[in-house]
């Protein structure tokens, strides 16, 4: 597996090394034997004389699973998205166990065609905020959009440590999204048929 470690503004030593790539390569021994790479990159924190690290990791079949970590030590700042990276990949190995149960999908296709759409009250504001009029614009790097059922969706949003993810469906094949909320559960968008 291809390991590459990179540092800005930071120096990333033989032992730093050595550490990412035998940590890295056992997680890709014990979940995925075909894991592709993965790109480690060590920062300085912005403020205080810590460490980031960022963890991006594409797996297979366009999953990218990303971890980041701050800490005193660039050793502990690994360690630290490394665990990330290692719970999200339990979860997605749980998540296949089960989905491995039912009959060609058809316990999901039963759900999701029995899905209700519930509409919460907002929650009261007391004083509302001042509103910007222009609020700035951030850039963010382009994806692909991968084809994937919604609970699939769900899953590479997870695993991409994202807060939403646009999507192709693979039933409807129309474009979804799915997004965390607030309130912890999950938000679908699907656009409306004519």
């Amino acid at each position: 597996m291809d390991v590459r470690v990179a540092g800005h503004q930071v120096e990333t030593g033989g032992a730093l090394q050595d550490h990412v790539g035998r940590r890295i390569n056992a997680m890709a021994d014990k979940y995925f034997a075909r894991a592709i790479g993965a790109n480690v990159t060590f920062g300085k924190g912005p403020h205080d004389n810590g460490f980031t690290c960022d963890i991006v990791a594409p797996v297979n079949q366009g999953i990218v699973l990303k971890a980041s970590n701050r800490a005193g030590d660039a050793h502990v700042a690994f360690d630290g998205a490394a665990d990330k990276i290692e719970r999200q990949l339990r979860r997605y190995m749980a998540r296949l166990r089960e989905r491995g149960g039912g009959a060609n999908g058809a316990a999901r296709d039963e759900f999701v065609e029995n899905a209700s759409y519930t509409i919460f009250a907002s929650p009261v504001i007391e004083e509302e905020e001042p509103v910007i009029e222009h609020p700035p614009i951030v850039a963010e790097t382009r994806v692909d959009i991968p084809d994937a059922s919604v609970s699939d969706a769900v899953m590479m949003m997870d695993l991409r440590n994202t807060n939403a993810l646009l999507f192709r469906n693979s039933k409807t094949g129309a474009h979804n999204m799915v997004y965390k909320r607030d309130d912890g559960t999950i938000g679908w968008v699907e656009p409306r048929t004519a």
